[in-house]
């Protein structure tokens, strides 16, 4: 008895059957208020810092640097965000960061080309309070169009890992991708509270 017992738990679980009594993989636990507030604190520190920001300034020119200086070059964001006619984003920047053999001044680059967020939705993170700042990110019509599942696919997007690996001579992203992720899922799981709402 108990042999054939086995035999049929076996032939269930390779014909991808279920026994009795086994269970699906538990969703995510919800996570409460408190913690999805903690969790945005993170995301929103990414999201401010100088790699970050520099390419969502106030204005329609980028900044460059730790201390997000204005662009040397005098570019500006252009009618779609990749830069003006004769000075596109693409003319310096290549598809990928130079060797850091070529020196600290050179200007880094990304597989997808590099460019600004369009100005009719700049997504302006320099200067903006957190609890802002969570609103905007949310906000389908100032964010692109994104709810939160396309929000998180755009976490993926080259544009937004260079951070982390930004080329010779400039500071990455001090929070760990990974740990970047998992706040925003945590901030996401609580239903994305902002502060100071």
């Amino acid at each position: 008895m108990i042999r054939s017992s086995l035999v049929l738990a076996f032939l269930l679980a390779g014909c991808g059957g279920q026994t009795s009594g086994a269970s699906q993989a538990p969703s995510p636990a919800p996570v409460d208020r408190a913690a999805g507030l903690a969790a945005f604190e993170t995301v929103r520190s990414v999201l401010q810092h100088p790699r970050c920001q520099n390419c969502h300034p106030a204005g329609d020119v980028p900044l460059q640097g730790d201390e997000g200086r204005l662009h040397n070059q005098f570019v500006l964001r252009g009618p779609t965000g990749h830069g003006m006619a004769g000075a596109e984003c693409t003319t310096c920047h290549g598809p990928a960061n130079p060797p850091s053999s070529y020196g600290a001044h050179v200007p880094p680059g990304v597989a997808k080309g590099w460019h600004m967020p369009p100005p009719d939705m700049p997504m302006v993170f320099v200067g903006v309070a957190p609890g802002a700042l969570c609103e905007q990110i949310k906000d389908p019509a100032r964010n692109g169009g994104k709810d939160m599942a396309a929000l998180r696919v755009h976490l993926e997007d080259p544009l937004v890992t260079w951070g982390w690996n930004p080329g010779a001579g400039r500071t990455p992203i001090p929070t760990p991708y990974a740990e970047f992720v998992a706040a925003w899922e945590t901030w996401a799981r609580a239903g994305a509270p902002c502060p100071g709402g």
